[in-house]
């Protein structure tokens, strides 16, 4: 049978495919391997790190437990904040004579029912509240009073975690 030269230029392309040992480098393929496992478990985290503004300075503590995913209330001393949202300002809340906060109470309310109607794996009764370590006992007693009449029964307070160095 005649080839053209077509059809044995494509067989001797096909044949210098056979002929070459092509191969991966194994050792260069396990360093990037090695490498990326690292990064992954360097990068992952096991619980929820809480972002802390500039604004709020946290108390320290020797607390071992690890956070969970809540819902965050951050106060300091000029306003209640929940996902960065102005709900109340410090001095009216302080002013005000009722044991609750009407305005967090409301936001904690409308929380809860958005929650519910999403399929979210976030514990409903749970909240933590990110306070400044100079507010006023009595302001955090009338949010956490607050938080208690909302059905939010489970309160973390959130602190920084003191070094193994100092007291």
């Amino acid at each position: 049978m005649n080839n053209s030269r077509r059809i044995k230029r494509i067989i001797r392309h096909h044949k210098r495919g056979e002929d070459s040992n092509a191969s991966l480098n194994m050792v260069s393929l396990m360093d990037i391997f090695t490498i990326l496992v690292f990064f992954l478990l360097v990068t992952s985290s096991d619980s929820e790190v809480l972002p802390t503004p500039k604004a709020v300075n946290l108390p320290e503590s020797s607390a071992e437990k690890m956070p969970k995913e809540t819902l965050v209330i951050m106060v300091n001393g000029i306003d209640i904040r929940i996902h960065d949202k102005h709900i109340a300002s410090v001095d009216q809340v302080i002013a005000n004579k009722k044991t609750t906060i009407p305005a967090l109470q409301q936001a904690l309310n409308n929380y809860r029912k958005g929650v519910a109607s999403r399929q979210v794996k976030i514990n409903r009764k749970a909240v933590t509240i990110m306070g400044d370590k100079d507010i006023p006992y009595k302001l955090l007693k009338k949010i956490m009073l607050t938080c208690a009449s909302s059905k939010f029964t489970n309160i973390s307070l959130a602190v920084s975690k003191k070094s193994a160095k100092g007291t």
